[in-house]
């Protein structure tokens, strides 16, 4: 299914980059003319809750595409429109989640949004998540006592998938095995790292802290994680942690002052029943309590005061880069109650306060467009718009797999046309600034590997996607090395350091090629995306900038890809002849046809994979006609 549509999204070919409250905003949209000739073209805006219309103006026509630009207040701090475009005797609406011909509700309009920007580096990072305990042991510390909640395991230890010990089995992973590891993050071409929880606690994923007040002893202390953040600064990398806003451990001190005495401060920073005799939890898990942020008092504890746990740790020595918000959908709500959007406010303030560029990351897992505005969430640790789709569209043989926690026997596999229907569908209430930052997770530690659940070379193929769509492509530490696992606690494997027989698949040039690619073309980064395919075995889209465009091709079958004649301007197309400037496998797809000179360029112009593949080709920019 060739498209060939009009085209808008939010980057900086359509829409200015940032805007002012109660400013005016500059929107364009593309019409092709293959697909017909629009008449009258307008911008229509939701001020103050009433539509607005704007008359656009026809910039001319560039490689087969007519411009047209008109002009918007950013009435509101989310500004919502949408181009209303008259062709053909009819009426078209144009928004994120596409091209109707009827009326669509405001829910899918682009956005502009007037709040504080994310750090200028987020979009550009490449990350890579580490889970402190699986990930490497220093060689230059010697073991450290086991506690006694643990179990003590050798590196060649099983991991339990599930039951009673799988939380405490404990490998030994510290912060100055990571330190001692850089350089292979480095070869990967990482820059950002992403540390699960680091605090004391009483099990191995540390999401039930005892105290925010210092490092786990067992990673190396306070010191080891200032060594560690030292370390990555120097080799131009960033450091963000993991925190825990929704709840504590219960073994946590405040809660253990808070449950012995009803009349403590403490007690107010956790919902307990009038006798006292029971609280909330997460998910009803007694040793997750959760936080009451109806609590002034906790909120000058864990944001507002000079030593609060948010702002503790973003302060040298430790110098953090910024932190993911663990359940942060589930954060100041319970029941009735919804403090959400107030406690994110919140923080995003202290935060912006201490290091204007740090970043503030959340999780959420389902649609999480309702809470990331951009107002304090920058972007969003989701499934839904990327992840499981994409597990959906390359989908093996794995019947047991978890499949994000609910109760489907793994993944419904799809074709293209449906990977695109639920992308477009739950990423297009997203502005795109916080599109640009969301996290493009192949995996997490919370998930099956995807080596278990896709066709094989699934993963590289995935992994291209992660790198080349909007977002912030994400590595969890293991991928690099083809590492396996049913589920969440199956995945946290510990890494096969030196131990070639336990590497699955080598992917670690892989990984490194591709963040490359983002390194060395800042139409990854910058660029807008337009569709140019999505059906059965084949996706095919172009990220474009004004100086340089990237297209992408990836096919999880042989198949052709016939390219409609006016997808691309003629330089692009005879660009496209001279080949891929990456590609996966040892065959690497083709161009047949359309590489003829002048006018015959594009002409039945054909890509063709011969099995699973992916392939990546640098063209000339998009051009534009001057207002």
């Amino acid at each position: 299914m060739a498209i060939l549509l009009p085209h808008h999204d939010g980057s900086a070919l359509y829409a200015p980059q940032s805007v002012t409250l109660g400013g005016t905003a500059q929107v364009r949209v593309r019409i092709p003319l293959a697909w017909g000739t629009a008449t009258r073209v307008w911008v229509r805006s939701v001020q103050d809750g009433e539509p607005r219309y704007d008359a656009a103006t026809n910039l001319g026509e560039r490689d087969g595409w007519v411009w047209w630009e008109a002009a918007t207040r950013t009435t509101n701090p989310v500004a919502r429109y949408r181009f209303l475009l008259e062709a053909g005797g009819k009426y078209w609406n144009l928004n994120a989640q596409g091209l109707f011909s009827r009326d669509v509700s405001d829910h899918a309009d682009f956005r502009l949004t007037a709040f504080d920007p994310a750090p200028e580096w987020l979009h550009r990072a490449v990350m890579y998540q580490i889970f402190p305990d699986r990930f490497a042991r220093s060689v230059q510390v010697p073991g450290r006592p086991v506690p006694d909640w643990a179990v003590a395991c050798t590196w060649h230890t099983p991991v339990i998938p599930s039951g009673p010990e799988t939380s405490v089995q404990l490998y030994g992973g510290d912060l100055h095995g990571i330190t001692e590891r850089l350089d292979h993050l480095q070869r990967l071409g990482i820059n950002l790292i992403y540390l699960t929880p680091f605090f004391p606690a009483t099990s191995n994923h540390r999401y039930d802290a005892a105290t925010f007040d210092a490092v786990d002893p067992l990673l190396g202390g306070d010191q080891a994680l200032a060594d560690l953040v030292e370390a990555a600064h120097s080799r131009g990398m960033r450091v963000i942690g993991d925190l825990t806003a929704n709840h504590s451990g219960d073994a946590h001190e405040w809660f253990a002052k808070a449950a012995a005495d009803p009349g403590s401060e403490e007690a107010g920073y956790y919902y307990f029943s009038t006798d006292h005799s029971h609280y909330e939890s997460w998910w009803g898990v007694p040793s997750l309590p959760k936080f009451n942020w109806s609590s002034a008092q906790l909120r000058e504890r864990f944001v507002l005061a000079e030593d609060s746990v948010v702002a503790r740790w973003l302060r040298p020595p430790f110098s953090l880069d910024g932190w993911r918000i663990d359940v942060g959908n589930m954060t100041g709500r319970l029941g009735a109650v919804d403090l959400h959007h107030e406690v994110a406010r919140l923080i995003a303030d202290r935060i912006r306060e201490i290091n204007p560029d740090a970043a503030l990351l959340a999780e959420s897992t389902s649609d999480a467009s309702p809470d990331l505005t951009g107002e304090h969430w920058q972007g969003a640790m989701t499934y839904s718009n990327l992840t499981r789709p994409l597990w959906s569209w390359l989908a093996g043989s794995a019947p047991d797999v978890n499949f994000f926690g609910s109760p489907l026997a793994g993944p419904n596999r799809i074709g293209a046309e449906d990977f695109l229907a639920t992308h477009q569908d739950l990423a297009s209430t997203f502005s795109w600034q916080v599109r640009r930052h969301n996290m493009n997770a192949l995996n997490t530690h919370d998930t099956a590997r995807a080596a278990t659940v896709m066709i094989d070379g699934g993963p590289e193929l995935a992994a291209v996607l992660v790198f080349t769509l909007p977002g912030i492509p994400m590595v969890f530490a293991g991928d690099e090395f083809g590492l396996q696992g049913m589920n969440g606690e199956d995945s946290r494997t510990p890494m096969p350091w030196d131990e070639p027989q336990r590497v699955l698949k080598d992917l670690a040039g892989h990984y490194a090629a591709l963040a490359g690619l983002r390194r060395h073309h800042d139409a990854l980064t910058e660029g807008g995306v337009r569709w140019l395919h999505a059906e059965g075995d084949a996706l095919v889209f172009i990220r474009e900038t004004a100086h340089e465009s990237v297209l992408v091709f990836v096919a999880r079958a042989a198949v052709t890809v016939a390219l409609d004649d006016a997808a691309l301007s003629r330089g692009q197309f005879q660009a496209l002849a001279a080949g891929p400037a990456f590609h996966t496998g040892t065959c690497p797809p083709t161009l047949e046809g359309g590489s003829g000179a002048g006018s015959e360029a594009g002409i039945n112009a054909r890509l063709v994979a011969h099995g699973p593949v992916a392939g990546v080709w640098v063209l000339p920019g998009t051009a534009v006609p001057e207002a």
